[in-house]
């Protein structure tokens, strides 16, 4: 290596640290995991020995004040999210964010004038769109071969039957649209390679606010329609799909959300099917390689900060929609 790697600290033991960056980490030499902070700090020298992090800080604050950190990953809660990485920002740290990006669109407007105004680089951690199989979807539906695209869906549905889970808590800006369904509102943008409008929506709670199951339409300027179907608690127990169909033929992946486990995509037309999967490594793996090209050389990334805001303006008009207040009021 020609320069050192990009060192990143960790704010919070969260559960999903080791899948989304102390693993993928191991894989890119680019990158290094120095330090990290949690509330409870045998907590986090717990975590720390657990994963072989060499220091840990006494604080969230403390882990930012560090000279010796680059970059920020941040899996708090949601409602923590805008807070943390405009703090990270004005203390000089790049931020890799967990999904969503904030608890709504003022939140994320806000962090993305942090970004500029601090320059540095903010990423919404999206992992999904950094696999092959998010340009392989792309590269079919450009080339033509679907007609024009007439109807986009995203189906992202997962068990999660804990009770007093951080999800399902409406003062962390807990929900199912905010935790899986906000990578099926992502997957319906991507696809559809444009902006919609929430025409209907209808949701099933777990407790006052908070919904277990949210589904939406949309429509898009060219005329095309879209739904999502998202849950946490739900008759249907596992659903990872995506698909698009258009006036000559329909395209459809089983899990485009973790492919790297096992994914099927499909191609249906007058001529025929295929079947194929692409290969690639772990979601995670491709986007700390991004990340760290992003803090590198600044080259624009498909989950940019900006790209949230839209993200979150969908969920926010999703919410209102289905008779909800948006999160974080």
């Amino acid at each position: 290596m020609t320069t050192p790697p990009l060192r990143i600290g960790i704010l919070g033991a969260a559960h999903i640290a080791p899948m989304a960056l102390i693993r993928p980490a191991r894989e890119v030499p680019e990158a290094a995991i120095v330090a990290v902070a949690a509330r409870d700090p045998a907590r986090a020298r717990a975590f720390a020995s657990k994963h072989d992090i060499a220091r840990v800080a006494d604080s969230y604050g403390g882990l930012l004040a560090d000279p010796e950190i680059d970059a920020i990953y941040n899996p708090l809660p949601n409602s923590l999210h805008a807070e943390w990485s405009i703090r990270a920002m004005e203390a000089g740290k790049h931020v890799l964010c967990e999904k969503p990006l904030a608890s709504n669109a003022d939140e994320a407007s806000a962090m993305v004038e942090a970004a500029a105004r601090c320059d540095r680089v903010l990423i919404e951690a999206f992992h999904y769109r950094y696999h092959p199989l998010a340009a392989r979807m792309q590269a079919i539906i450009a080339s033509g071969v679907l007609g024009t695209v007439r109807h986009v869906e995203a189906s992202m549905c997962i068990p999660l039957v804990v009770p007093g889970d951080i999800r399902y808590r409406w003062e962390l800006a807990g929900g199912a649209t905010m935790d899986i369904g906000c990578y099926a509102v992502n997957m319906v943008r991507f696809l559809a390679g444009a902006e919609p409008e929430v025409t209907r929506a209808e949701a099933r709670l777990s407790s006052p606010k908070v919904d277990r199951w949210m589904r939406a339409e949309f429509r898009f300027p060219d005329g095309a329609t879209g739904r999502l179907t998202c849950s946490l608690f739900s008759s249907t127990l596992l659903k990872l799909r995506a698909a698009v169909r258009g006036d000559a033929g329909e395209l459809r992946v089983f899990n485009p959300l973790a492919p790297h486990f096992y994914h099927r995509l499909s191609v249906r037309t007058a001529s025929g099917s295929t079947s194929e999967r692409v290969p690639g490594d772990a979601t995670y793996t491709h986007q700390l390689r991004a990340f760290v090209d992003a803090v590198r050389t600044r080259r624009p990334q498909p989950t940019d900060a900006k790209d949230g805001i839209a993200n979150m303006r969908v969920i926010d008009a999703i919410y209102q929609k289905a008779g909800l207040p948006r999160r974080g009021v």
